[in-house]
């Protein structure tokens, strides 16, 4: 589902009735924002759901030995993961 809003003078955005109704996004509803590149993610917080801290991060993520990679090859990477795992 795609919809369109726009951005007040305050900065703020209204979620469409019908994004909202689907999502079950009451006034007061929680919501993680997760700024990616040039898009904006709302997530719903769930309240069971740990945080992890950045040292617990740094031991779960596998540490980059090789050279360094542009963000523009790790958008490519991960688009090819993502068209990839569309065909499985």
């Amino acid at each position: 589902m795609n919809a369109e809003t726009t951005v007040s003078a305050k900065g703020q955005i209204v979620i469409p009735k019908d994004v909202r109704d689907r999502l079950h996004w009451t006034s007061g509803h929680k919501l993680d924002v997760i700024v990616t590149g040039d898009m904006v993610l709302l997530r719903s917080v769930e309240a069971d759901r740990p945080k992890i801290d950045y040292e617990t991060f740094r031991r779960l993520v596998p540490k980059h030995n090789g050279p360094p990679v542009s963000i523009e090859d790790m958008n490519v990477a991960v688009d090819a993961m993502f068209a990839e795992k569309g065909r499985e």
